[in-house]
């Protein structure tokens, strides 16, 4: 639990014509049912390995950060607060992630695009329950997972769009309205 292996940060070239690294993918009406009906998702890494990314708006309740830790059986001494937690994704969902704002650099963070990381350290959590985090951040448990290509493939089948991430979408719109904003925000080509 909180313990997940990021990307590499220098991952050879994009697998396809284009990374949407950085990026937001928003599920079309063609994905139905679990896990990525009306998913918004931040694409943290997307190259010739796969993509990885983090569903963004799929609650799964609020829990104290301390109650958190301790299951991680990391020290939660000082530690004050509840976090919202999200499933993001079903790709090993007893992994956690911190998607939160690039001004805190811990020591497993993977700078996304400037404006946004992700980490994977208790740490972070930590910080955060200290008041110390990153001034914005989203928990989340499993991610979205994509093999060689197969991201390419589903955007090319048209069931995936894309926008450009914004943090104020990422961190700070009611949850419940996500991909219907989101959705305003898409122009297609």
């Amino acid at each position: 639990m909180l313990h997940a292996a990021l990307p590499s940060p220098t991952a050879p070239s994009v697998s396809g014509a284009t990374s949407v690294a950085g990026q937001l993918l928003i599920a079309t009406p063609a994905l139905s049912g679990p896990p990525f009906e009306r998913a918004v998702i931040m694409v943290a890494q997307h190259d010739r390995n796969g993509a990885l990314g983090i569903v963004i708006n799929h609650p799964l309740g609020e829990r104290p950060i301390a109650g958190l830790l301790q299951a991680a059986g990391a020290d939660s001494s000082g530690v004050k607060g509840n976090v919202q937690l999200y499933l993001g994704g079903p790709v090993d969902p007893q992994a956690g992630f911190v998607l939160h704002s690039a001004e805190y650099h811990g020591d497993n963070s993977l700078d996304i695009d400037g404006r946004v990381a992700l980490s994977n350290g208790v740490q972070t959590l930590r910080d955060i329950g200290l008041g110390k985090g990153p001034r914005q951040s989203l928990v989340a448990f499993g991610y979205a997972g994509w093999a060689p290509m197969q991201l390419d493939n589903e955007l090319r089948q048209g069931v995936w769009n894309i926008i450009p991430e914004d943090p104020a979408l990422v961190f700070e719109d009611d949850r419940a309205k996500v991909w219907n904003d989101a959705m305003a925000r898409y122009k297609p080509n």
